[in-house]
């Protein structure tokens, strides 16, 4: 499922410099990305980071979404 945020070469996350380090791996563990939260979650072995885009719907990305965009622990000011 592509998203508005995710085809829009505009996007402050599509922009974004890529991390070198690589998200964590513990569930339930929340990272920042284009200003907003994601959260790890684990269902059947498969990880996937959820999240919301700029219209409050949901929106899953990989660890390598995440690295591609830029992500953080702490939330940009």
């Amino acid at each position: 499922m592509k998203t508005d945020e995710q085809t829009d070469p505009a996007s402050p996350q599509a922009t974004a410099p890529a991390s070198t380090e690589l998200p964590p791996t513990a569930p339930c563990t929340v990272v920042w990305c284009g200003g907003r939260p994601y959260v790890l979650e684990n269902s059947a072995g498969h990880h996937r980071w959820m999240g919301t885009d700029h219209r409050g719907r949901p929106v899953a990305l990989t660890s390598a979404d995440l690295q591609r965009r830029g992500w953080t622990h702490t939330r940009a000011s």
